[in-house]
């Protein structure tokens, strides 16, 4: 039996009845639908739900969307993205307010037989900084290219929750050092480090992520030299001018030190310990070993702008704290602030 959230008419935002692309509130909402949407295309395909028992199409619909491709995991053939186009109502001029043609949705872990080994596996290799090698992340990233070479990348969002977010961020990063900027939205980022923001002593968590950026700094110089490699450092500056749309909730373990990753950077400028700010912001602990193993060293996680939307209204549960349903609530308390790298 079909769970109520994952009935559109039942749990989705049903209350965006005019359609309002200027309002970031409604492009937040839909982004998180067509979210939505990808996780309910494959739980109606693990049930067997075909035709008018399907559930997932509303999830699209109601927002003048038509689904064009879903994209299926080569190891156990689950959906993990899909790939929606943007249907002009006649009644209406969309062009005025700029809604994307095209959006690619990538969903996250689903803790179901079908799909729990391979999606663990997967958060694993997040963890361990080789998502990218991933056949799931290169058949995404595959789609990315097509759709920014059919339709340009100021026409295509990027949009992801959880582990999907994490494959949207790698993505858009792999775009911009093209030179192809596309529209991210990013809900629930995976944070590859311990949640430090959840510590409620705001001295001792100052402390601690000081004595982190000192650490990381430190291996940084030891494993580089004296000098940031300046390839790393203009990797960082391109990147610092796409600015994607990051969605986190200080209870939620798994993003919330977002929240403390820009602001760690921003106290370190006020007190003049930029440079050693800046060194810390590029890099990871585990990045840096693994470039002094001959890995891949650039963090996934790490970026250098982005406009941080925090939740903060009362989560219940960790399970509502990292559930993608918060980011189309009505009437969320939420804290705004732009973070760009200079």
């Amino acid at each position: 039996m079909a769970s109520e959230r994952e009935i559109f008419s039942l749990s989705g935002p049903v209350y965006l009845t005019v359609d309002d692309w200027k309002n970031p509130h409604h492009r937040r909402s839909v982004a998180a639908s067509l979210v939505q949407g990808v996780y309910i295309l494959e739980r109606d395909r693990q049930q067997n739900r075909q035709g008018p028992q399907a559930l997932a199409p509303p999830w699209w619909d109601f927002f003048h969307f038509q689904l064009i491709r879903v994209l299926v995991d080569d190891v156990d053939h689950s959906i993990f993205g899909a790939i929606y186009e943007f249907k002009f109502p006649p009644y209406c001029n969309y062009f005025v307010q700029n809604p994307p043609r095209y959006v690619v949705a990538f969903c996250g872990t689903i803790a179901k037989p079908d799909t729990r080994s391979q999606d663990l596996k997967l958060d694993l290799q997040f963890v361990q900084n080789s998502l990218q090698q991933s056949t799931r992340f290169q058949i995404a990233m595959q789609a990315v290219q097509n759709m920014v070479a059919m339709a340009g990348a100021a026409n295509i969002w990027l949009a992801g929750h959880s582990l999907g977010s994490a494959i949207a961020l790698l993505a858009g990063k792999n775009m911009v050092k093209i030179g192809c900027f596309v529209e991210t939205y990013l809900f629930n980022p995976p944070f590859t480090s311990a949640p430090i923001e959840k510590i409620k002593n705001k001295k001792l968590k100052h402390w601690i992520r000081f004595t982190s950026s000192v650490v990381t700094a430190g291996i940084a110089v030891a494993v580089n030299g004296h000098h940031q490699s300046p390839q790393k450092d203009d990797s960082f500056s391109v990147l610092s001018g796409w600015i994607p749309y990051l969605f986190v909730n200080p209870s939620d373990p798994i993003s919330s030190e977002y929240i403390g990753y820009f602001e760690h950077r921003l106290k370190m400028m006020k007190v003049g310990d930029g440079s050693l700010g800046r060194l810390a912001t590029q890099n990871s602990i585990g990045s840096l070993l693994s470039g002094a193993l001959g890995r891949d060293s650039e963090p996934a996680h790490l970026i250098p702008s982005a406009y941080l939307t925090i939740n903060l209204s009362p989560s219940e549960d960790f399970k509502k704290a990292h559930g993608i349903h918060q980011w189309w609530t009505p009437n969320m308390q939420c804290q705004f602030k732009l973070h760009q790298f200079k």
